[in-house]
């Protein structure tokens, strides 16, 4: 079955994995992917770390290539192959030469779906991932957020670490990835996506063949449980370095949370990668208290996050903190003006443009779109939403989940 719409076109195969197509007439690289409704939060206890495992799996032999010849394949050929773990979904995707198309979608539904995890690699990559986790704990500007997850859903898996823990990584085995994907796998939960300067009717002819042998697939998982909503906490720990790192944070809106977009584009205002959010002028330009101050938002299906972040001298944490508090009451009772407003729509309506410039960007927005709604929002969607929030929509959503009791907070104090 085909649907066509404005920007895209979507097919589902027999098995129940789903196409989804966009053709550019602009460009001659071609990216393209899978994209699975998987992630670290449909692990089990003594599992964390092992869907991240498993990314770096596929590329460690499938049932006819070894390691080599797979991450040769593209490579030769001047291509990218890439993979990554979120705590929702697991994509391997790849971009090159639209000349090479079939051969890249090939390889990746080899990975996918015939990896055979050899016990020699999954030692070798063992140590792989345990290098990468004392990398990221010793990288306090991205540890720190992995500690603000845990506390903000703490006893849920939208807490643990992505890469795992060290005593479940160790304990891996070849089993526990058939497992793992015997349970978790879901072919109408798998979406193949591609934007390249083919017609769709090409593209769908590439695939039918490599899919064919894919049987239908249902998963054996027993569903995601939200979170609940626990009380704000405070963590602190002495590190090493000369910065003191604070990170502040609360659940948010889900994606499908009608709040979502007038609620992202409160944080842009707040935090966003505009030189001129609020929280860069006043720790920044006005203050010279940091290097950079940023505010996040992340949905998920049932819930959200949202988080500041700054690292400064030690002896300017509370000034910091102060003045982020001062931003946020603004935002809480000072009404935005029609100038404000407009000028913010435009903004975030300009970055929203610019992010589809990127066609491997845009390949991501719209398999991921696809496994978390059934449907892409077009820009001119997007645009008239974005349009149609008031002062009002911005200023309440400030005080539901910008007060000042609302935050968990993460400190990483410098030793020195």
């Amino acid at each position: 079955m085909s649907i066509a719409a404005p920007d895209y076109q979507i097919h589902t195969f027999a098995n129940g994995i789903r196409l989804i197509h966009k053709q550019v007439t602009h460009s001659r690289i071609a990216h393209l992917g899978f994209f699975l409704d998987i992630g670290s939060r449909d692990e089990m206890t003594d599992e964390g770390g092992l869907a991240h495992f498993w990314e770096h799996m596929a590329f460690k032999g499938t049932q006819k290539r070894k390691s080599f010849h797979i991450l040769n394949r593209l490579e030769t050929v001047g291509g990218e192959l890439n993979a990554y773990t979120t705590k929702e979904k697991i994509a391997f995707h790849a971009s090159l030469l639209d000349s090479h198309y079939k051969m890249a979608a090939e390889l990746l539904t080899d990975i996918t779906f015939h990896s055979i995890f050899p016990p020699k690699e999954i030692e070798k990559e063992r140590q792989v991932i345990l290098e990468e986790m004392a990398m990221y704990h010793d990288t306090p500007d991205e540890a720190i957020f992995d500690e603000l997850d845990a506390q903000i859903f703490a006893g849920h898996t939208l807490g643990a670490n992505i890469l795992g823990l060290e005593s479940t990584v160790r304990g891996f085995t070849r089993q526990a990835f058939a497992n793992f994907i015997d349970r978790n796998l879901d072919t109408e939960r798998v979406v193949f996506t591609s934007v390249a300067n083919f017609p769709f009717k090409k593209v769908i002819k590439v695939l039918e063949p490599l899919l064919a042998d894919i049987p239908q697939k249902t998963s054996n998982r027993l569903g995601r449980i939200a979170p609940a909503l626990k009380s704000p906490t405070a963590f602190a720990q002495v590190r090493p370095g000369k910065q003191t790192h604070a990170a502040w944070g609360r659940q948010a809106p889900s994606l499908h949370n009608p709040a979502r977009l007038p609620f992202f584009m409160l944080i842009n205002i707040l935090g966003g990668p505009g030189a001129n959010s609020r929280l860069n002028l006043a720790l920044r330009e006005r203050h010279g208290l940091v290097y950079g101050v940023d505010a996040g938002y992340t949905p998920f299906t049932d819930t959200g996050i949202f988080s500041i972040y700054f690292a400064t001298d030690p002896g300017q944490v509370e000034k910091a903190g102060q003045l982020v508090l001062k931003e946020l009451k603004k935002l809480r009772e000072v009404p935005l003006g029609t100038l404000q407003l407009h000028q913010a729509k435009e903004q975030l309506m300009g970055q929203l443009a610019m992010s589809e410039e990127s066609n491997n960007g845009l390949m991501q927005v719209l398999g991921k779109g696809l496994l978390d709604s059934g449907r892409i929002e077009s820009l001119p969607e997007l645009f008239e939403q974005i349009k149609a929030v008031s002062t009002t929509q911005l200023r309440n959503l400030a005080n539901e989940f910008l007060g000042p009791d609302a935050f968990t907070k993460v400190t990483y104090a410098a030793s020195e």
